[in-house]
């Protein structure tokens, strides 16, 4: 096994094989989740689209790795992971934790000289500057718990059992760690458009800090405030699809003319 395809393994999970597809879709799961987490999404949308689901260290078949407390980094070891799969146009979608990710990987790829993604969608976040003092990371575990709980974005016979809390804590908490004291190095901005998604019942994000995403770009930005909470997405999920489904086939639409 060579060493790309070991980080294949590893990082990169494509539930549902798409050789056809124009274009793959980058999903990136929330703090304490898993690229399970995204497997509808990449069911939905084979085999126009590809998706690839990044899965972090500390958690399900990667339980016994330790998780990386800094998003910069996580964010090198995704990119460096993404780079047998650039030889199609790639679109970046992350949620909470991972939309920072999203963004962070569409400034390597600016960076590396790649082409520009597609598309980004950020969800269920607030843009950069928009800074909140959170602590979620120093409390104790059942203070972390009480967070998860109140987010509703974790099935709760997981959440109480305590042999399964044990097991996935870890991981949680090193997320957290790594969201909450993540600062912008750069100026951030891009050129691609940016579909922003949000709840508008959200605790953790007002739509006027979703909106200041526009901010990131030099390309177009759309907002998008969906019924529910931090996890509309997953209440929604149907309409979010065929939204990510119409943004991408615009996308496609524009590169082929481009071409």
């Amino acid at each position: 096994m060579t060493q790309a395809s070991t980080r294949e393994d590893l990082w990169v999970r494509r539930y549902h094989s798409a050789p056809d597809s124009p274009m793959r879709l980058v999903c990136l799961p929330h703090a304490g989740g898993s690229s399970t987490f995204y497997f509808p999404v990449s069911k939905a949308l084979s085999p126009a689209v590809e998706v690839l689901a990044v899965q972090y260290p500390g958690r399900q078949d990667r339980l016994a790795e330790p998780g990386i407390e800094s998003l910069p980094e996580l964010a090198d070891r995704i990119f460096e992971a993404l780079q047998p799969f650039t030889d199609r146009p790639l679109a970046l979608f992350g949620h909470s934790m991972g939309a920072v990710l999203a963004h962070e990987l569409a400034l390597r790829m600016r960076d590396a000289g790649l082409p520009d993604p597609v598309r980004l969608f950020v969800s269920g976040r607030r843009a950069p500057s928009c800074r909140r003092d959170e602590d979620i990371r120093l409390r104790s575990d059942a203070g972390i718990l009480d967070e998860l709980k109140a987010l509703h974005g974790t099935d709760e016979s997981m959440l109480n059992d305590p042999d399964v809390l044990d097991m996935i804590m870890p991981a949680i908490r090193s997320d957290y760690r790594a969201v909450e004291t993540y600062q912008l190095a750069s100026d951030g901005l891009l050129s691609c458009p940016i579909t922003v998604l949000t709840g508008d019942d959200d605790p953790r994000v007002a739509p006027a800090e979703a909106d200041l995403w526009r901010e990131y770009t030099t390309g177009e930005t759309d907002l998008h405030v969906f019924p529910g909470g931090h996890f509309f997405l997953a209440d929604r999920a149907a309409d979010v699809v065929s939204l990510v489904a119409d943004r991408l086939a615009a996308g496609n639409t524009t590169t082929a003319v481009a071409g």
